[in-house]
């Protein structure tokens, strides 16, 4: 039973891990690039963010079945191409039933490709990991870069052009009581509210998930940060290290004190001789 609750834990981490902890855009920093040219507006964003996780998660799905059949030395142009698939599939769709997302994606669509998110998730996880938990993975960062794209989409198109998802507010526009600032739906507006989306973003990251020195310490003492992979780039994990590292070498001094027998004074080898 307890296995079975691990087990599930373990799912609902990986799925939720891309929402905020790991999120592609605002911690990874991954997909900049679509994501500035095409969240002039909420539903360019949704419309981006969707795309992305249909690719991430049947890419993701995919790849891990078919993880051991590819050839070390090709396996990212293999990755390419199951990738493309789904894009290419993705496209028609769009053009056939949703043209006018299809048209505001442009060109963003296609370089879904070599996206660097989707990419990422297929050599880093889905090239190491069962299908069930791949899918998973995948929906987990597309639902967060798709809650990315959104914030940054509504944001800007509430305070560059006075509307939400295409509806004009009654209170913004000319002679009303506030005006829509223009440069919000221009490039430096992108950046400007990108900067801060990711502050937010970085600041609940370390208030939800950075542990405590003290806590720290007590995960290294019971070898927690010594079994996670992701010592190295973890705050608590280097703080442990360092904690315990001048203890580890105390140590060692300690019982190479105890091993070397103590060094006879100059007087005592006199009245020896």
């Amino acid at each position: 039973m307890s296995e079975l609750k691990k087990e599930k834990t373990s799912y609902l981490k990986e799925f939720t891990k891309g929402i905020l902890q790991q999120n592609p855009l605002l911690v990874l920093v991954l997909g900049t690039c679509p994501s500035l040219a095409v969240t002039t507006s909420l539903i360019n964003g949704l419309g981006m963010g969707l795309a992305a996780t249909f690719v991430l998660a049947l890419s993701n799905l995919v790849i891990s079945l078919i993880r051991n059949f590819i050839p070390d030395k090709v396996r990212i142009p293999c990755y390419i191409t199951v990738i493309a698939s789904f894009v290419t599939i993705l496209q028609f769709l769009l053009q056939a039933y949703a043209r006018s997302l299809n048209d505001a994606l442009g060109i963003f669509l296609p370089l879904i490709t070599v996206n660097c998110i989707i990419l990422g998730r297929a050599e880093a996880f889905a090239s190491k990991h069962k299908p069930l938990v791949s899918v998973l993975d995948g929906l987990g960062m597309g639902l967060g870069f798709t809650l990315a794209l959104v914030l940054m989409g509504g944001i800007r198109e509430l305070l560059g052009a006075g509307s939400i998802a295409g509806w004009k507010l009654p209170f913004v526009g000319p002679g009303k009581a506030l005006q829509p600032i223009l440069i919000f739906i221009m490039p430096p507006g992108g950046f400007i509210v990108f900067g801060l989306v990711m502050a937010i973003a970085l600041a609940l990251t370390r208030k939800f998930y950075q542990r405590r020195p003290d806590a720290a310490l007590a995960a290294a003492e019971a070898g927690g940060c010594v079994a996670c992979g992701m010592q190295s780039a973890c705050a608590a994990g280097k703080l442990a290290e360092s904690a315990a590292e001048p203890a580890g070498n105390l140590a060692e001094a300690a019982v190479a004190r105890r091993e070397t027998p103590p060094a006879q004074s100059v007087a005592e080898k006199g009245a020896q001789a």
